[in-house]
Parts: structure tokens; C-alpha cells; sequence
């Protein structure tokens, strides 16, 4: 197989990359953030999500920031959505795509959603059942996809049944996510491949973690495999709270920058989206993981007299 040359890219970092921070960022910094990413070429943007403000209180303010933003024709606005009460709310605010769908493993459902896999695949039936007849869509996500920090391998059979419901309410896109970084690039391939000889008309995506380094490496394996849709996190942000020792997604802007370099067409004004990781590093008040925003473009020409400096 080879690699799609052109891809799509959504950007994540608004919600899976601010859900693991204790410092409480107003909704006007989001907001901000939110509109200056509109402008860069993204076509997917996830603003924020609908659970429970007790589980998880940096996303309390949900409805302010939907709508607060201004959206940019062209842009699909998402949000994550863990039961039918957070479908109902993300439908009201307006919201594009619904990101809906439990993890593989059991152990780590109850964690992240207070529910089992199978009451999870319930709510997904809910969710699916709420979105009829108005303007947003399901969009479904297999987390722990490539293995589970609490219970190691996962079921493929239960991956196959999650598939099935996904396809089963017409889910234009079901991302596979590693969520707590376990994978490597073989194990992204083999999964892939085994998806793709059970579910040849299912269109997948891939939301990658940075947890082991090796997260470009599987953004990488998955081009290989024809993955057109990928999920990244501006700066590198992220990490689930629910995941020991998590650290972020994979950078968007690193990401982008490969692509281009390979010549790979993502639709994105990669110096926008530098200047748009620059701006949430400074709403973040710390360096951020992410390295083309400090080191700069690899086609970028430097004078031999140039000052030279280590970047952190």
C-alpha cells in the first residue's frame, strides 16, 4: 500500500488536549484560540466536550465556548459526547460531529467513562439515536485500539462488533485511537490491514498518543497503510487523565510539516498553524512538546553566520 497524498487533518487539541490541564483556562483564551485555528486550513476542528463538569472541569464551560467562536464556512466544529445527555447538549450548542465510542478494553471504559464497554456501546446506540433528524452527525472512536495499559491485548472480536455498530449508524469516519501510546508501527499495520479485509468500505482514521516517542512513527505507518484522516493536538498538548504517565498527542504542526516535506497536500497554511501552537503555548504559560514551532521549518535557509541555539 501507499501513502494517500492528500490527507486530512483535525485538529483535537481544544478538548483532548486541555482535558488533562489543572490550570483553568477561561473560555475567551479557548475561544481565541478556537478562531485563530479556524483560519489556518483546518476543516475539522474538536472545540471541546459534553461530559460532566465534575469528571472533567476544564470542559465546564462547553456551551460558552460553542458559542463563542466564529465559524469559519467550510469548518466542521466537533465535540466529544459520552452519553445521550451530552448528545442532547452538543446537538443544542450546535455542534457538527459528535465524537461518540467506548474503549475496547473494559478496564480502562470504566475509568474514562464510568461505564462498561457494553453499557458504553449502549450509549453509543443513544448517542447515534439522538443525532436523527437534525444537523449533526456520529463520528465514532475505538479508544484503546492497539492495547490497554490495565489488561495489555485486546479483543479483536469486540473491535469487530464496535465496527460493526459504528458502520451501523452510517459513521462517515471511526478513528482508531491509541489512546495511552502503546503501539508501535507493526502493530498500527497489522491492525489496519486486519480492518481493512473485514471492513473494506468503512473509512478510517487514525488519533494518535506521544506517550513513547513513537508517535510520528505510527502517523507514518498508517500513511503507508492509505490512512487519509488523522487526528492531532496544536503544541503537542494532551494526554488522558485516565492513562498512567500520560503525556500528549501527537503535534499537529509536526505532523503537518512532515507531510508537506513528503509531499503529502493537507490544505493547512503550515506557518499559520506555527504561530497558532506559539499562541497556545503562551495561553498555557510553558513550553509545549511541539519542535517545528521552535526549530522552524526544515526547508527554511539559514545565513552561516547565524546565531546558533539549542531549542528546549
Amino acid at each position: 500500500m501507499s501513502a494517500a497524498r492528500t490527507i486530512d487533518v483535525s485538529e483535537v487539541g481544544l478538548r483532548d488536549g486541555l482535558q488533562i490541564e489543572r490550570t483553568m483556562i477561561p473560555a475567551e483564551q479557548k475561544i481565541a484560540l478556537i478562531d485563530t485555528l479556524s483560519k489556518t486550513g483546518l476543516k475539522k476542528i474538536e472545540i471541546t466536550g459534553f461530559a460532566h463538569p465534575k469528571v472533567i472541569p476544564q470542559l465546564a464551560d462547553a456551551e460558552t465556548v460553542a458559542a463563542g467562536i466564529k465559524r469559519e464556512p467550510g469548518v466542521r466544529y466537533a465535540a466529544f459526547v459520552p452519553n445521550a445527555r451530552g448528545a442532547e447538549r452538543a446537538i443544542k450548542a450546535g455542534i457538527d460531529d459528535l465524537k461518540a465510542g467506548v474503549a475496547v478494553s473494559d478496564s480502562f471504559n470504566r475509568l474514562n467513562v464510568r461505564m462498561t464497554t457494553e453499557e458504553g456501546m449502549k450509549a453509543t446506540d443513544e448517542i447515534a439515536a439522538a443525532t436523527k433528524g437534525t444537523q449533526s452527525r456520529l463520528v465514532g472512536m475505538i479508544a484503546t485500539a492497539f492495547g490497554c495499559p490495565y489488561e495489555g491485548e485486546v479483543s479483536r472480536d469486540r473491535m469487530h462488533r464496535m465496527m460493526d455498530q459504528l458502520l451501523g449508524h452510517d459513521a462517515p469516519i471511526i478513528y482508531l485511537a491509541d489512546t495511552t501510546g502503546v503501539a508501535n508501527p507493526d502493530r498500527i499495520r497489522r491492525t489496519i490491514e486486519d480492518l481493512n479485509k473485514h471492513f473494506p468500505d468503512a473509512t478510517l482514521g487514525l488519533h494518535l498518543h506521544n506517550t513513547r516517542g513513537l508517535g510520528i512513527a505510527n502517523a507514518l505507518a498508517g500513511l503507508d497503510c492509505g490512512i487519509r484522516h488523522f487526528e492531532g493536538s496544536i503544541g503537542g498538548l494532551g494526554g488522558c487523565p485516565f492513562a498512567p504517565r500520560a503525556v500528549g498527542n501527537i503535534c499537529t504542526e509536526d505532523f503537518v510539516h512532515m507531510a508537506h516535506e513528503m509531499g503529502i497536500d493537507t490544505g493547512i497554511d503550515l506557518d499559520a498553524l506555527i504561530d497558532a501552537a506559539r499562541m497556545a503555548q503562551e495561553m498555557l504559560g510553558r513550553t509545549l512538546p511541539g519542535m517545528v514551532m521552535k526549530s522552524g521549518k526544515a526547508s527554511e535557509l539559514h545565513a552561516m553566520d547565524a546565531q546558533r541555539v539549542k531549542v528546549d
